[in-house]
């Protein structure tokens, strides 16, 4: 098997200009309308727009790797980095205050230059204890000869597929050298084209023990943030690729056993990047629908408890919403909890969903008001 890596013209990519060029055009069709309708918002919505994408983006990147993450710790740990008052703010652990700090400088410093020292900072801030799981590996640094050779590979043990096996380290230093100096110098090309092949080219170096997919996908968030001249982030390429992680994975395989033409590696990005945009249209709409639930309800008289669990509501709870978790959440007794939601029944604001007893749950009632302004 010959890897792209091991090509004698590599890594001089080239593609189908005719089939890339359509589907370009077409995406940032897509991003110029997301980002003229996302200009229309008034700050506090976008603001809140950005806080919802950019949560989306880490606890993503880090599921399509199998490492689940605590939404509140992430949106806690991002609202106050960007000095966004959020109410209650919910502690986050040690490693994911560093995925948070990865994302947000390669998002909000995109116009800095890519270095070694700034993707060691980045390497260092995932593994914080120096380990992945139980394994001890290299830290802020590239991976060693002592590891062994970098494959990625699944399956049981002693029937292990091997989908790709990554440059030896003694070639890391040339590779990431020639890697950043192409990065960090202006060639013309769309910056979109330039994230779609910064993602190829880091993952197939794979210079990490650990971690090199998630540092790819912030290079290409980095590189996307360059071609919108913003900090701010209204669509998450990481949750698309989440919901497409086999074709993911699929594409990725092919173009690393394939030629030096990368056509369908491009084309599957730009399209997923489409899907990303359209998927954009999600966040919106619930940042509208949340605006106007205050608009309705923000005179109510709420206690900050009440205000704290249905922000919770409107943010996206995960699972069913019951008297024991507005107990936990909100840090009170079993009977104060039992008030504050009958109170918010009486109001007209929460419904009792079907079933009863101990597996009483609630939910928001959602106006035709509420609901108006999003997206068909």
């Amino acid at each position: 098997m010959v890897y792209i890596h091991e090509r004698a013209e590599w890594p001089e990519f080239e593609w189908n200009s005719a089939e890339v060029s359509e589907r370009l055009v077409a995406v940032r069709h897509k991003q110029g309308h997301l980002l003229g309708r996302m200009g229309s918002l008034g700050f506090n919505l976008k603001a809140e727009a950005a806080l919802q994408t950019l949560t989306e983006e880490v606890v993503k990147s880090s599921e399509i790797e199998g490492e689940i993450l605590d939404r509140d710790q992430v949106r806690s740990s991002i609202a106050q980095r960007l000095g966004m008052d959020i109410g209650a703010l919910t502690p986050a652990e040690r490693h994911v205050e560093g995925v948070v700090e990865l994302m947000l400088d390669a998002t909000q410093k995109y116009d800095q230059a890519l270095t070694t020292d700034r993707l060691f900072g980045w390497h260092a801030a995932l593994f914080p204890t120096g380990r992945t799981g139980m394994q001890k590996i290299t830290v802020g640094g590239w991976r060693t000869e002592e590891a062994g050779p970098m494959q990625v590979i699944s399956g049981p043990f002693g029937r292990e597929r091997v989908h790709f096996e990554a440059p030896a380290a003694k070639r890391l230093q040339a590779e990431m050298k020639a890697f950043l100096d192409w990065f960090n110098t202006e060639q013309g090309q769309d910056p979109v084209i330039k994230a779609a092949l910064a993602h190829l080219w880091f993952v197939t170096i794979h210079p990490f023990e650990d971690g090199n997919g998630r540092i790819a996908r912030a290079i290409a968030d980095l590189a996307l943030a360059r071609s919108e001249h913003s900090t701010q982030r209204f669509y998450s390429m990481s949750a698309q690729i989440r919901k497409e992680r086999k074709a993911y994975y699929d594409i990725l395989e092919r173009t690393q056993r394939g030629t030096l033409d990368i056509t369908r590696w491009l084309v599957w990005f730009l399209d997923c990047l489409g899907r990303a945009f359209d998927g954009a249209e999600t966040i919106i709409g619930n940042v509208l629908q949340k605006a106007a639930f205050w608009e309705k309800h923000g005179a109510s008289g709420l206690n900050d408890r009440q205000r704290l669990m249905l922000n919770r509501l409107l943010d996206g709870f995960e699972g069913k919403l019951t008297s024991s978790k507005w107990e936990k959440i909100a840090k009170v007794s079993q009977p104060t909890a039992t008030r504050d939601i009958n109170d918010l029944i009486k109001r007209g604001i929460l419904q009792k969903d079907l079933g009863g007893g101990r597996s009483t749950s609630y939910s928001l009632v959602l106006s035709n008001a509420d609901q108006s302004d999003r997206p068909t």
